[in-house]
């Protein structure tokens, strides 16, 4: 017999894969249904079903336009950003008001992560830029860590190299490749709405 579904897992990690819903959409963005996030991420059931769910993207940028980032599927995107936050880095809700969220657009993408998991989402990218305390939950995070454009750059040419066992997330790459040092530029000036684009869905791959 094989492993229970959720071995290995903690409470956090269960609520999450089997009480938290995600929206099932179509490429278009239009509701067809609801899953459990385990289901959204077995890559059979992605293939066998075509399981396309929303999700989102958080990156936090610190006073000095450093950045941390986190995701994970979502319903109403800026609430579930908010407590997202608390559950895996501890921050309270006040530290990451809900209306000082942006999101500035949205991208479509399928991709294994091994074996048996993989993601086919479409995501919804918010920036947000505060200064807030860290108290990283250990059962979700391993480590969290600012960085700057340059520090930044050298972590994908490491991960590029295959040095240090370094791998980054498809989503992240594929918002880096496409979009991330632009949008840094408007971080730092303090113009993010002049790029906020909620009509177009950027398929990538």
């Amino acid at each position: 017999m094989g492993d229970a579904p959720d071995a290995g897992m903690d409470a956090v990690q269960r609520r999450l894969m089997f009480e938290d819903e995600c929206i099932l959409v179509d490429e278009n963005d239009r509701v067809v249904g609801h899953d459990t996030k385990y289901n959204c991420h077995l890559m059979e059931k992605i293939e066998s079903e075509n399981l396309l769910h929303r999700a989102f993207s958080v990156f936090l940028f610190n006073s000095k336009y450093e950045l941390l980032l986190q995701q994970r599927s979502a319903q109403r995107v800026r609430n579930a950003a908010q407590r997202k936050l608390l559950d895996e880095l501890g921050i309270p809700a006040e530290d990451v008001p809900v209306d000082q969220f942006t999101t500035l657009g949205r991208i479509l993408y399928k991709a294994p992560s091994d074996g048996k998991w993989g993601e086919h989402e479409l995501d919804y990218l918010l920036f947000i830029v505060r200064d807030v305390n860290v108290h990283p939950n250990p059962d979700e995070v391993a480590d969290v860590k600012y960085v700057n454009r340059e520090e930044l750059k050298e972590l994908l040419r490491k991960a590029d190299a295959g040095e240090e066992g370094l791998k980054l997330s498809p989503w992240f790459r594929l918002v880096v490749d496409n979009f991330l040092f632009k949008w840094w530029d408007h971080v730092e000036k303090g113009t993010l709405k002049e790029v906020v684009d909620l009509k177009t869905i950027h398929k990538l791959t």
